[in-house]
């Protein structure tokens, strides 16, 4: 056998192999499929009768889907952060393909495109970046941190106590906000562990959903950040919440202690402010002057403030010697600034103290050469009302009355202020002049006026002489003579009689019109005393006289006949 043949018989024998062995394989081929085919319809059984399962916990898994995205910050707060992180991510692969591509010394067109794009893909990105820049470090601290607390007001008076109780409000009302955020968070944390729970549950039932797996690895990376923000926030929680429990239990102290001193302040007032009452009702009640009661009453109204400021300031001042040198330091500033009050307030202490003037005296007030005729209504610390009456002055002067006159109570340091009634005294001099020809019986008249003047001011002859004799050893007085006096003397057109005589101050024009009535109705009854007045005489169709002058017997110059 040559070798051809042998080739020839070898060929044959692996045709032969080859045409046997496809069914072989075909065979196996067909077994596998039905096995396939097998195994399909097995968890097809399989998941038809596990989707009761899994429905309620898709049910499940829905609702805190939905409730942690409803008006949760936290969650908010976290998908910013996780975007953030993305970006950052994509911010890298793009600075890294922008880089490799800007390494290349010669690019295609699609490479040149590509860069553009990256780049402006990479302006996109960092615009995002710059919008979420708050969220790339720490993003809850701005949640974890408590709000701050504000300078803890000093209880010092009443006033003090009600923005005590407003601080306390407060510091409540921001307690409870951040009470509110941890409460929120463990919610958060919650609901987190229950969702993770239901996707290790479709897990098990769905090992091959993938969008499970990864679903339950976003869970748990937000476990994992919220974890230590969660351990965090209860230490700062739990050191809040002392501070503003300690802060609470100081201002509740002070609020007591405060209402407790006010309190005892408040019974010392209203004690004085009873014995004040009583004061007045017991002397009102037993005192028969009215003008004694009036400077008793001021007195005592004086008094009862000054204790009251005395009392606030010792009670509510610490440090009162220095309020006193303030007082000191400014004590020239304010003598020089208000100058006039600062008099007036003078003025007020040498009245007051002095007993020049007292509510209720008459008196005489000049300024600027205009008098000013009343009585005392009123003084206080910074001047005296005066009431204007009727009188002398209103007649012959000022013709109007009336009016109240406030006088500063620092011009009786400049000006001339007249009592009519200092000291007890009610009555004053006054008189009425008449005149009467030169051949009148001028003792006869001086006697009318005498026993009509003694007649009608007998009275306050008496009550003078009395409260002359009283006020000898307080003053050098001298002349104590209280009886009606008469004058006489030559006037160019006959002899004036002035008649002096004691009134009553508050009364003068009264007594001052009936002596006057008196007199002239006596004095025309007499046929020997005739009155007095300027005259002249007119000559007509006659020549006048012209008699020869006599420089011895000339009336003295400014004076006619």
């Amino acid at each position: 056998m040559n070798f051809k043949h042998i080739i020839l018989v070898f060929s044959l024998l692996s045709a032969s192999g080859a045409f046997a062995e496809p069914t072989v394989v075909n065979t196996a081929v067909n077994a596998t499929v039905v096995e396939e085919n097998e195994t399909k319809e097995g968890d097809a059984n399989t998941t038809a009768l596990d989707m009761a399962k899994i429905n309620p916990l898709l049910l499940q898994k829905e609702t805190l889907e939905k409730e942690l995205g409803d008006n949760n910050i936290w969650s908010k707060i976290y998908s910013n952060y996780h975007i953030y992180q993305e970006l950052e991510k994509q911010k890298d692969a793009i600075e890294a393909t922008i880089s490799r591509l800007e390494k290349l010394k010669k690019r295609t067109k699609e490479q040149e495109e590509e860069l553009e794009s990256a780049r402006n893909t990479h302006i996109t990105i960092l615009g995002k970046l710059q919008l979420l820049h708050e969220y790339e470090k720490d993003p809850f601290k701005k949640f974890l941190t408590p709000p701050v607390i504000d300078e803890v007001p000093n209880v010092e008076s009443p006033f003090s106590v009600i923005s005590a109780v407003s601080y306390r409000e407060k510091l409540q009302s921001d307690m409870n906000e951040y009470n509110s955020r941890f409460d929120s968070l463990r919610s958060i944390m919650e609901k987190l562990r229950e969702k993770q729970v239901i996707l290790n549950e479709l897990l098990i039932l769905d090992p091959l959903n993938e969008a499970y797996r990864k679903e339950l690895i976003e869970v748990e990376d937000q476990i994992k950040t919220f974890i230590p923000v969660m351990e965090i926030f209860k230490t700062t929680q739990n050191v809040y919440s002392k501070k503003i429990d300690e802060i609470e239990l100081d201002l509740k102290n002070s609020i007591k202690k405060e209402m407790e001193r006010t309190m005892v302040i408040g019974a010392i007032i209203l004690l004085f402010l009873f014995l004040l009452f009583f004061i007045k009702h017991f002397v009102k009640k037993y005192m028969s002057e009215d003008e004694r009661f009036y400077a008793i009453n001021k007195a005592l109204n004086i008094s009862f403030v000054t204790i009251l400021i005395l009392t606030l300031l010792l009670a509510y001042i610490e440090n009162v010697s220095y309020l006193v040198t303030i007082l000191g330091f400014a004590s020239a500033g304010i003598a020089i600034a208000m100058k006039d009050w600062f008099m007036s307030l003078m003025g007020w202490a040498t009245i007051v103290l002095g007993g020049a003037i007292h509510v209720g005296d008459r008196v005489r007030f000049v300024r600027e050469g205009v008098e000013y005729v009343g009585d005392i209504v009123d003084i206080s610390m910074l001047r005296m009302t005066m009431h204007e009456d009727i009188n002398l002055t209103s007649y012959m002067t000022n013709r109007r009355a009336g009016r109240m006159i406030f006088i500063p109570n620092n011009f009786i340091f400049t000006d001339m202020i007249a009592n009519y009634s200092h000291a007890g005294l009610k009555t004053v001099w006054d008189g009425i002049d008449f005149v009467i020809t030169f051949d009148s019986d001028a003792q006869k008249a001086t006697l009318i006026a005498k026993e009509i003047t003694k007649k009608y001011s007998k009275g306050y002859t008496d009550i003078t002489r009395k409260q002359l004799n009283k006020l000898r050893s307080k003053y050098g007085m001298r002349n104590t003579n209280v009886e009606p006096r008469i004058f006489t003397h030559i006037e160019p057109y006959g002899l004036k009689i002035s008649a002096w005589y004691l009134t009553n101050s508050y009364a003068t024009m009264t007594l001052r019109s009936t002596i006057s009535i008196e007199i002239i109705s006596r004095i025309q009854a007499e046929e020997g005393i005739h009155l007095a007045f300027p005259t002249q005489s007119i000559y007509m169709d006659k020549d006048v006289p012209k008699p020869v002058p006599n420089l011895e017997e000339m009336p003295p110059e400014g004076t006619s006949l």
